[in-house]
This record gives C-alpha cells, structure tokens and sequence, in this order.
C-alpha cells in the first residue's frame, strides 16, 4: 500500500508539473509577452493541456482507482476521500477525446487575446468570432458531459458540484429580491453620500505602493507569490508556494486597484494556507469557486469595507495621499467606501448592488447555452438587462458586454460562484464573530492575523477535503441559505444611510 502510494504521488506531480507550466505560460501571456509571441504560445499552451488531459485519463489512472477501491477499508479519511475523487475526476475527463481537447484550448487562447483587442478598441465584432466558437464548444462540452433538466446545470456542476439551476434560482431570487428591498430603503431614505475625493488623481506608481501594503496588511505571502499588472485582475496558483495576481490602476478611481488586491489576495491566501500534506493526494486545492469566491469577498467586503478596519484604512490612506485626502474626515471616508450607486461595471460596484451584476451575468449565460438568445443578441440583451436591473445603460461595448474576461476563455457557469461567494461568506462570519468575539477591535488596529487564523483552521485548511455544501454545514451546522447575507447587509446600510 505504502509503495503504491507513493507511486500515485509521483504520477500526480507529472500532471501538476505541465499544470504549473501550463500557468506560467498564461501569466506570462496576460502581463508582458510579446505580441509576434502569441501564435507559438497559444500551441504550446495547447500542447501542455493535451498532456495534461492524457495522463488524466491513462490506463494507469484507471489502475490506481482499482488498487484504491479494493483497500477502502485500510483508508483513513483523507485517502478515502483522495479515491474518491480521483476517480469522479477521471471520470469528468475520459469523456473528451484528446481532439476536443486540443480545440477547446486553442480557441480559449485565442479567445482570451481576443478580448483584450476588443476591449482596448471598445469594438464586440472583434471578439465576437473567438466567442462565437467558445460558444460552439462548450455546448459540444454539454453534450459530452450530458445533463438531466437545464443545459446550464452541466456548467454549473464544474464550478460548484451538486448545483443546479432549479437551487440555484431560488437562492438568487431569495437573495435578488432582499437586496431590492434593500436598495428602495436607501433610495426612499433621501440621504445621499459624497465620494467626489475618490475621483482625484492618485498616481498608479503610489497606487500600487498603497496595494502592496495592503496584501502585507492581510497576511499574503510575499515569498509564495507576487503582484503585477494586467488587463483584468486575476489569480493564478501554481502551487501553496507560487500564487501570481494581477490588477489594474484608474489614476481617477482611488477604490478600484485597492479592492482589486485585497480580492486578489485573498484568494490568494486560501491557497498559501493549503497543507503541504495533501501533496500527492490531489485534494491539495480547493473546495469549490463559490468557496474560493467566499475568502476573496470575504476579505474585500465583509472585513475591507467594515467599520473598523475603514478606521485603520483611513490613516494608511492618508499617510500614502495626503494632498488627495486632505480635509475628508473618517466618517465621510467610511461612508465614501460604502456608497451605494447602481453602476456598469461589476468590479467597481458597491457591495450592495454586486450580486444583481451577477445575477444579470447568470441570466444571460442561461439563454445563450440554451439557444434562447445567440452571440450577436449579447450586446443588446446585455444593455436591456443592465437598465432593467440597475437603471443604467452602458454606452459602449467597453464598459458593457466586453467588461468581463470570463467568457474569452470559455468560463462560462463561473459567475455564480461570486454571489454564492457573499452567501458563504456572511455565514462564515455569522460563526467567526461567536468563536472570536474581540475580532473587530484587533482589525480596527490592522491585526487581521485573527481573521486570517479563523479563516485557516476553518476554510483553508479543509483544501478539497469536503464538498461544498458539507464545508459549510461542518462550519456553520446548517446549510447555504440567503438570509445571514441580507441581514448583515440589512444591519450595516441602516447604519449609513439611516433609513
């Protein structure tokens, strides 16, 4: 058993060899290849995730399960669960003959070069052969994977296993119709917030300074990873010692690339805490996106947006930009932070009105994979849903259709996992502030070391131990519901507009 074992793991860290390759391509592809590079690049990309694929799917993956299936009962936990889903997994991916393979990640290279022309050139024809074929692929990927009542559930189950559009709906209208309640309260209350000094000049070099103490502030590893510069932010993790993110700077938007790093990071730092004892079993990853999404969120808003740590933000703030704040006093800061605007672009959106960018997201993804709309109704369904949901129409493509990476390389059922994300997190705190009653007084002096310490023994640590749904009724003794999410947005919008 111990040799076999020990064979697995080997033949695992083959596969996560051309992973980690496979990434570092992608980083380098996003933040500083050369152009006249990108042919080459998109096949060798290609050609590491047909690698990959094949070794996923060999006649010696079929043997490990085989070996491991007939021994469960000599298994402890972790090595029950290690066959288990290695063997779900090796069944997700026999599916796709090696051909479909290779064309669904050439077309997501790309796509993803695509997009960054279109968005640059605010022009959706030019991104919209590249996504015309994603489209066509992964509905292939559907019939593939086959699928019982909605085409979408077979998206859905990729990104949150179990999930599907029927619990899915009912949760988003749950959470869909408390936020406009929410949202009237505000509006009905007449008090208005001024964040005219965010608008100011904030020059991207300090910016970046200010982002890098902000990642130091909430515990990332600057020896297990690194910040740079690209189109849209993202996370890249090649393994718990190498994680890359990115971000973008507004010179006129103080908010954005703060938020963005802390995002960032706290994705970031959910893989650092990933134990290196679950090397060689394959559950050395996370749960679930919503679960990854939940820490991210979770750090952004429910501790970055918070009361308290605005205290501490306030003063680091005012010591990196002292022309740009000066005058602006704590209070008008917080409540700056914390503005809610419904607004085009979901990243920049205030923690309110988030989901509902979502939910759009969502809606439009299910009419595209099952044949209710087409790629060229995607521009205009895109701004219909925008002034129905939010009251605002994009006027361009740059700041409506083409906001998103997502869909440039085929991400299509990954939306959701944000919303889900905010769920997850409220519950989490629901339980954190029980078990660590003085938590806020320590973020209030920019100690997030408790935060991060709850959030390790709790979410990080558990890696791809649980399913989702089992990982948060271990934290919390109940399942994933809406109401934690509405009743700390409920408590924390009273209190700043008043209403």
């Amino acid at each position: 058993m111990e040799k076999k074992l020990e064979e697995f793991a080997e033949y695992l860290k083959t596969i996560e060899h051309y992973q980690t390759a496979g990434s570092l391509m992608y980083w380098d592809m996003t933040t500083g290849m050369p152009e006249k590079a990108a042919e080459s690049r998109i096949e060798t990309m290609s050609f590491m995730n047909i690698q990959q694929h094949n070794l996923c799917i060999s006649p010696k993956v079929e043997e490990f399960i085989k070996f491991f299936e007939a021994h469960m009962d000599e298994f402890d936990f972790v090595h029950k669960r290690m066959t288990t889903q290695l063997k779900k997994d090796y069944e997700k991916e026999k599916i796709y003959p090696e051909s479909f393979i290779k064309e669904y990640s050439l077309a997501a290279s790309k796509g993803q070069l695509a997009w960054e022309k279109a968005k640059n050139e605010s022009n959706f024809e030019i991104f919209k052969p590249a996504l015309q074929k994603l489209v066509d692929l992964t509905k292939q990927k559907i019939e593939y994977k086959g699928y019982k009542d909605n085409k979408y559930d077979a998206l859905l189950d990729e990104y949150e296993p179990g999930l599907t559009v029927e619990k899915l709906d009912k949760v988003f209208g749950e959470m869909r119709d408390g936020i406009v309640e929410i949202l009237d309260k505000i509006k009905k209350s007449g008090n208005t917030i001024d964040n005219s000094f965010f608008k100011k000049e904030f020059p991207k070099e300090e910016q970046e300074k200010f982002c890098l103490k902000m990642l130091e502030v909430i515990g990332f590893d600057f020896e297990a990873g690194r910040m740079d510069e690209s189109e849209h932010p993202y996370t890249l993790n090649m393994t718990n010692k190498d994680l890359r993110i990115t971000n973008h700077y507004y010179t006129h938007e103080f908010a954005s690339a703060m938020f963005s790093a802390i995002h960032e990071g706290g994705h970031a730092i959910y893989e650092q805490d990933i134990p290196d004892s679950l090397e060689g079993t394959g559950l050395n990853k996370t749960s679930s996106m919503a679960v990854h999404e939940s820490q991210s969120r979770f750090y952004e808003n429910i501790i970055g947006r918070s009361a308290s740590f605005c205290k501490y933000l306030y003063t680091v703030a005012v010591e990196y930009f002292p022309e740009q704040f000066k005058g602006v006093t704590e209070e008008q800061f917080y409540k700056a932070i914390n503005r809610v605007e419904p607004s085009l672009i979901r990243t920049e959106a205030d923690e309110l009105t988030y989901s509902l960018h979502v939910i759009i997201r969502y809606e439009i993804e299910k009419l595209l994979i099952n044949d209710k709309i087409t790629v060229d109704d995607l521009p205009r369904v895109w701004n219909e849903k925008y002034k129905e949901y939010l009251g605002v129409e994009p006027q361009n493509d740059k700041e409506g259709v083409l906001q998103d990476m997502h869909w440039s390389d085929g991400s299509f059922g990954y939306f959701p996992s944000y919303a889900l994300g905010n769920l997850y997190g409220a519950q989490m705190l629901n339980v954190m502030v029980k078990d660590v009653p003085d938590v806020y007084e320590h973020i209030e002096k920019g100690n997030l070391d408790p935060v991060h310490q709850w959030l390790k023994k709790n979410v990080h640590e558990c890696a791809d131990l649980y399913d989702p749904s089992d990982l948060i009724k271990k934290i919390s003794g109940e399942e994933l519901q809406a109401k934690y999410f509405l009743d700390y947005l409920n408590k924390k919008y009273k209190d700043i507009y008043n209403y």
